[in-house]
């Protein structure tokens, strides 16, 4: 599908799965939406812990268009999953947003590494997680994040397995996109940042590592609900694991 094709099946409901590999081309973000008297700490979080939280875009309080980057969409409904965080606990996941919207939501908009994988891909670097049609895995590590005001906790990776014959390149290739997490922040040892078993990622699905393919690991744009739950905002919304919003810039 093209980006409209995409953004009409989104707000239709008719596309509720995993936007990786979606409108190649195009930036992908992840979203966290909070109430503006929580927004400046969080954009200090931002600052301070680039790799997670490569910043697109902040819009105005009360406004669901993000101006900069998609002036045609609606954050209250062009993603395919949302989940709302109350006191720091997951409580419901939703198709869209309408009925939670308050008039002092300020929503940011942060890089997702979504966006690179099509560029492994024309590089002759397969994505396992695509070929296998299941959402990427995730995992919380042991490594804490910068503390920004309220906003305090530890680092989200993504991985994507890979051989040894890919990695410089696949360094190389995603080093180009600080805007979408840029290169890996950990290869070949899960251990060093605290993850046991590649089995049971704490987000997503496990994807089968073949012998010889060494994981590797970019930081991810879930880290902001690790740290909703460490930190316990009254109300948060994000986007739901794996589940995008698309923007209208090239990435």
């Amino acid at each position: 599908m093209n980006l409209s094709e995409v953004r009409r099946a989104v707000r239709s409901g008719e596309w509720t799965r995993p936007t990786a590999g979606l409108a190649p081309g195009y930036l992908q973000a992840n979203l966290v939406i909070l109430p503006k008297r929580m927004a400046y700490d969080f954009l200090l979080f931002c600052v301070r812990n680039p790799k997670p939280c490569p910043l697109l875009e902040v819009t105005d309080p009360g406004c669901p268009v993000p101006k900069k980057t998609a002036p045609g969409a609606d954050l209250r409904l062009d993603l395919p999953r949302y989940r709302v965080y109350r006191n720091g606990e997951w409580v419901e996941e939703v198709t869209d947003i309408e009925a939670y919207w308050r008039e002092d939501a300020v929503s940011f908009l942060l890089g997702c590494s979504f966006t690179f994988e099509s560029l492994l891909i024309e590089g002759g670097i397969p994505v396992r997680h695509i070929e296998e049609n299941k959402n990427v895995p995730m995992y919380r590590t042991h490594l804490p994040c910068k503390p920004a005001g309220m906003f305090a906790g530890p680092l989200v990776v993504s991985m994507r397995p890979l051989k040894s014959k890919d990695l410089i390149r696949a360094v190389e290739i995603t080093s180009r996109h600080p805007r979408v997490h840029g290169a890996p922040v950990q290869v070949g040892d899960p251990e060093a940042i605290g993850i046991t078993d590649l089995d049971r990622p704490d987000y997503g699905d496990a994807v089968t590592v073949h012998p010889g393919e060494i994981p590797a690991f970019w930081a991810c744009g879930v880290t902001p609900q690790a740290v909703a739950v460490a930190s316990r905002p009254e109300w948060m919304i994000t986007h739901s694991p794996g589940h995008m919003f698309i923007t209208e810039r090239r990435r």
